[in-house]
């Protein structure tokens, strides 16, 4: 399980790539060398407004109404991180939840603790004071322990690189530690572009294909992890949080553009010729600001059941 927070290799697999890493296939040839990817914080600058503007703020009053959501020791809430990068989720969250937080941030990028640690807010919803500690580590092998006394686990962009072992592993530990998971930002395999072209389609079926390379999950991750959730009785909820991107963001749009026709052309190679057209003509629609594009996610809330069944 990389630790991550930026684009799943599904939403940037050349700027940002697999986890917010550089070029296809990097991080599936970090874990292949038991070496950490190294991430484009630059990418996850461009990225991060999208990400605030697409995260599901509506799954936050049912995450606030379960009664393992509850400050641990009292009157401090503990939350996980898992696959942190620069911080991004501690940034939109903290200040949506009241009361004081300390948050555990979890990655195996040095570099990109010490920024995360570093740009972490100070104060919750009501001012109330938040702290933040950072622990260097690969969140495949985070243990129910690790968790222990949790109020919540959360995680962005993670989901679409993990095996479906993997997913079973964190569900698992979640369910273990007795605490809600809060998991975001998961690319759901659909990306509408604006105006069409007839090589659309075909793009978006190689990209998909390359998502699931080497038994990663890719568009299957929130299916597949939370029928792990579900299997291990927690209440699952999920809600899109789509990327909108229009002339606002022209500078993520080319970016994401770039990895997205890079990755197809790396599963299918026969592509190539007509995906560079393709790519030069998706450009200049992007530079004119004449080009809009949905790339859809989707956020999911796994609640645990108290004992006598409710949520």
């Amino acid at each position: 399980m990389p630790g991550r927070e930026g684009p799943a290799a599904g939403d940037v697999p050349e700027a940002g790539g697999p986890g917010e890493a550089g070029r296809p296939g990097e991080a599936a040839s970090a874990r292949e060398a038991g070496e950490p990817p190294r991430y484009a914080t630059e990418w996850l600058r461009l990225r991060e407004p999208a990400d605030a503007a697409a995260r599901a703020a509506e799954l936050l009053g049912p995450l606030r109404s379960c009664p393992a959501y509850l400050p641990t020791p009292p009157g401090r809430l503990l939350v996980h991180d898992l696959g942190c990068g620069t911080g991004s989720m501690v940034r939109w969250l903290a200040p949506r939840l009241a009361g004081a937080q300390h948050w555990v941030l979890h990655d195996r990028d040095p570099y990109l603790l010490r920024v995360a640690a570093v740009a972490a807010p100070a104060a919750a919803a009501d001012g109330s004071p938040v702290t933040v500690e950072t622990r260097r580590g690969d969140v495949a092998r985070l243990t129910p322990d690790a968790l222990a006394g949790a109020s919540l686990v959360t995680a962005s962009a993670l989901l679409d690189v993990l095996t479906g072992e993997e997913a079973d592993a964190l569900a698992a530990a979640c369910v273990r530690a007795g605490c809600p998971a809060l998991l975001t930002l998961t690319v759901a395999g659909r990306v509408d572009l604006t105006p069409a072209d007839p090589l659309d389609a075909e793009i978006a079926g190689a990209f998909n294909a390359h998502q699931r390379r080497s038994g990663l999950l890719g568009p299957d991750a929130v299916a597949r992890t939370g029928e792990a959730f579900a299997a291990r009785g927690a209440a699952v909820r999920v809600h899109p949080s789509p990327w909108r991107l229009g002339p606002d963001r022209r500078e993520l749009t080319a970016q994401w553009l770039r990895g997205w026709v890079a990755a197809a052309v790396a599963q299918r190679p026969g592509l190539r010729a007509r995906a560079d057209r393709y790519l030069a003509e998706r450009l200049a629609a992007c530079r004119a600001g004449q080009l809009g594009v949905v790339v859809h996610h989707s956020d999911l809330l796994a609640l645990p059941r108290p004992a006598d069944g409710g949520v």
